[in-house]
C-alpha cells in the first residue's frame, strides 16, 4: 500500500508492507485517501514487515518503554497499539516507522477486541503523527465537529460539546442536503481556520441501513459523500441536550469551556497527550502540551457564540434551528 492522505492540514504519505494494516488504515481514511503525486509529504508513516525491535543502545531512557536520542524518539508498544514506533522529527518533516511487536497478552487482547485494536491503530498511525507535526505550526486540536450551512464563511459552524451530544448527526444531516464539511469530530485550529482530522463518519445505524463497520453506542462508520480539507468557521454553536430546543446567544466563556472540557473528555484523544508530550520531550521541539485553551479563547471571542439546545430524540436540522429563533448561522 502506498497513498497519500490529507488529514490535520498536513499531507501524510503511507507506505504499508503489512496487508492487514493496509485494510485497516484503508478503511480508517473513509475514501480520502489519493495517488501519491511526487511531492515531499509533511508526514512519512511507514509501517514495515519485519518484526525486530528497534536498535536503542546508547539511547537515553525518556521514560518506561520510551527512548530517544537528538531528533529521534522510539515508543515501544505505542499508545498499548502493539506498534513499536520509531519518530524522527526534523526538516523537511516528521517520519514515522511502525512495526507490529505485540506481546503475547497485546496480541490476544487484540484478538477479542478487535474494534478496539482497529481504532488504536488509526490514531498511531492516521491520527496522532500528523495532530503532533500540525501542533508545530501553532495549531491545537478540537474536538469540534465544523460545517458550512451557505457558500459565505460567515455561514460556516463550528459545532462544540462533548462526545454522544449529537454533533455528528446534526453534520450528516447538513450533508444529505448539500452542504460540505471539514470534520464531524476532530479538527485542528490556529484561531481562524479549522483542518478535519480525517476518520470515518460515525451514525446511528439507522442512519445508512445498517451498512459499515459496527462502533460502539449502536453506531455504524460510513464514508464522507464530499468534506473540505479546510474551512473557516464564522460562528461557535453549543449544543446542549434537555430542555426546549431553540438556540440563544451564548456568553464567549462558556463556549470556549465547551470546547476545552470537551476536547478533554474525547476519548479519541485520550492517549494523545501522553503520545505528544513524549515526543515534545524526546525531540525538543515544540511544547509538551497543545495550547487548546488559547484556541478556544481565541475563537469564543473571536466569533458570535449560539447555545443550541437539542431535544431527546433527533429533531429539526442545524440550520433550521438556528434560523427559527432568529439567530443568524
Amino acid at each position: 500500500m502506498r497513498a497519500l492522505l490529507t488529514t490535520a492540514g498536513e499531507r501524510v504519505e503511507l507506505s504499508c508492507a503489512v496487508p492487514w494494516i493496509a485494510g485497516v488504515l484503508t478503511e480508517g481514511a473513509a475514501g480520502q485517501l489519493a495517488a501519491g503525486d511526487g511531492t515531499t509529504p509533511d508526514v512519512r508513516v511507514t509501517v514495515e514487515r519485519g518484526s525486530a525491535a528497534f536498535d536503542v543502545t546508547g539511547w537515553r531512557v525518556l521514560t518506561r518503554g520510551a527512548w530517544s536520542r537528538p531528533g529521534q524518539v522510539m515508543i515501544s508498544d505505542a499508545c498499548s497499539s502493539g506498534l513499536d514506533l520509531l519518530v524522527t522529527a526534523g526538516q523537511p518533516g516528521l517520519e514515522v516507522v511502525a512495526r507490529w511487536r505485540p506481546s503475547g497478552k497485546g496480541r490476544a487482547a487484540a484478538a477479542v477486541l478487535r474494534s478496539r485494536a482497529r481504532l488504536l491503530l488509526r490514531a498511531v498511525l492516521l491520527q496522532y503523527p500528523a495532530l503532533w507535526w500540525s501542533q508545530q505550526r501553532g495549531r491545537a486540536p478540537l474536538h469540534a465537529s465544523v460545517c458550512g450551512l451557505g457558500p459565505a464563511d460567515d455561514r460556516t459552524v463550528l459545532l462544540a460539546g462533548p462526545g454522544g451530544v449529537g454533533k455528528s448527526t446534526l453534520v450528516h444531516g447538513e450533508l444529505l442536503s448539500g452542504a460540505i464539511s471539514t470534520c464531524d469530530n476532530l479538527c485542528v485550529s490556529d484561531g481562524l481556520d479549522a483542518w478535519g482530522v480525517v476518520e470515518p463518519l460515525r451514525l446511528p445505524a439507522e442512519a445508512h441501513h445498517g451498512t459499515g463497520r459496527r462502533m460502539p453506542h449502536g453506531r455504524r462508520e460510513a464514508t464522507w459523500p464530499r468534506r473540505a480539507d479546510r474551512m473557516r468557521p464564522g460562528r461557535v454553536v453549543v449544543l446542549v441536550r434537555g430542555g426546549e430546543p431553540g438556540a440563544a446567544p451564548c456568553d464567549p466563556a462558556l463556549a470556549a469551556r465547551y470546547l476545552v472540557a470537551g476536547t478533554y473528555m474525547a476519548g479519541e484523544l485520550r492517549r494523545y497527550w501522553a503520545f505528544a508530550a513524549t515526543l515534545a520531550l524526546g525531540t525538543g521541539l515544540g511544547g509538551s502540551h497543545p495550547p487548546v485553551l488559547q484556541i478556544a479563547d481565541t475563537l469564543s471571542t473571536r466569533l458570535p457564540c449560539v447555545q443550541v439546545t437539542l431535544g431527546d430524540r433527533p429533531g429539526a436540522p442545524l440550520r433550521e434551528l438556528l434560523t427559527a429563533t432568529e439567530v443568524p448561522a
